[in-house]
C-alpha cells in the first residue's frame, strides 16, 4: 500500500510542485525554471479565477443542498407506506446513470428555448418564460448546482437510511410515553445518532463537488463565458488543450492545497460534532 501510494500519488504530486516553477509544455524534454511566474499568472487570470470560484461554489453549495434533502427524505422513506422499496429505488436512479449522462439529458429540459422541456412545462402552466436556463451566467451556475443536487440525494438518502434503520426501536418508544413530538424526536434522537453518517456524507459530497468536470461540462461546457468552469476543466484546457504543463500544474498544486485544507477542517468540525453529540 505504500508504494502504491508513493507511485501513485507522492512521485506525480512531486512533478507537479516541481512543473509548476518551470515553462514545461508537456512535450519538450527540457524546460526553464521560471520561478513563481506561473502562480503570479494563475491568481491574474480570470478564467481560472473563474473556475475555482465556481468549484467552490458548487461543493459548497451540493453539499448544503444534499444535506438539507436527504436527511428529511431519509426519514420518510424510513416509515412503513405501501410502495416503500419503489419509491427508495426511484430516488436512488439518479445515482445509477453517469453525471455525463444526466448532463445531457438536463440539457434538453433546462433548454434556455421556448421549446426545452421545462420552458414549455411553466409557459403552460403558469404562462410565463422562456427562461434562459443555460444562457445567463447567473442561472447556469444555480442550474448545475440544482442538477448536481437532484442527481445526489437520493444516494445520500439511502445512506442515511441505512443508519436509521440501525437506531433502536426503543428510544422512540421511551419519548413517546415521555410525551415527545416527532419534531422533537428528530432533534433530540435521530439527528444526534445520524451524526456519523452525516460526517462520512459530507466528506463524500466535498470531494466529489471538488473534483467535479463532467456534470458542468455536459450542461454547458463551462459557458457562459467562465460561469461554469470548473477547476478540473481549467486544468485540463490550460495543459492538454494549450500546452501550458507548467501553469496548469500550478493550478493543480493550488487546488490540492485547499482541498487538503478544506478537507482536514470538515474533518475536524464533524469529529467535534461527533464528540458533543456521543
Amino acid at each position: 500500500m505504500i508504494i502504491a501510494f508513493m507511485v501513485l500519488f507522492v512521485v506525480p504530486l512531486a512533478q507537479s510542485v516541481y512543473w509548476s516553477f518551470t515553462d514545461f509544455n508537456g512535450y519538450s524534454t527540457e524546460s526553464e525554471f521560471i520561478g513563481w511566474a506561473n502562480y503570479m499568472t494563475l491568481f491574474t487570470d480570470q478564467s481560472l479565477l473563474a473556475g475555482l470560484s465556481f468549484t467552490l461554489l458548487f461543493a459548497i453549495g451540493t453539499t448544503l443542498g444534499v444535506t438539507v434533502i436527504a436527511i428529511p427524505l431519509a426519514v420518510a422513506l424510513n416509515r412503513p407506506f405501501f410502495g416503500r422499496n419503489f419509491a427508495r429505488s426511484v430516488f436512488f436512479f439518479p445515482a445509477v446513470p453517469s453525471m455525463l449522462v444526466l448532463g445531457l439529458v438536463w440539457t434538453y429540459i433546462l433548454s434556455p428555448l421556448g421549446t426545452g422541456a421545462l420552458n414549455s412545462i411553466l409557459n403552460t402552466v403558469a404562462g410565463v418564460g422562456p427562461f434562459p436556463w443555460l444562457a445567463d451566467p447567473a442561472l447556469a451556475q444555480f442550474s448545475v448546482i440544482m442538477v448536481g443536487i437532484w442527481g445526489l440525494a437520493g444516494w445520500h438518502a439511502v445512506l442515511y437510511l441505512a443508519y436509521l434503520q440501525s437506531i433502536p426501536a426503543e428510544y422512540y418508544e421511551v419519548s413517546m410515553i415521555d410525551g415527545a413530538t416527532s419534531w422533537q424526536q428528530f432533534w433530540g434522537i435521530t439527528l444526534p445518532l445520524l451524526t456519523p453518517a452525516v460526517v462520512i456524507s459530507q466528506f463524500l459530497l466535498l470531494t466529489h463537488g471538488l473534483k467535479i468536470f463532467d456534470l458542468p461540462f455536459a450542461l454547458t461546457g463551462g459557458g457562459p463565458g467562465f460561469a461554469t468552469r470548473t477547476i478540473t476543466q481549467s486544468i485540463i484546457i490550460t495543459g492538454v488543450g494549450q500546452g501550458r504543463y507548467g501553469l496548469a500544474s500550478a493550478l493543480a498544486v493550488v487546488f490540492t492545497v485547499i482541498v487538503a485544507i478544506l478537507a482536514m477542517s470538515q474533518l475536524a468540525l464533524m469529529r467535534h460534532l461527533e464528540r458533543r453529540a456521543s
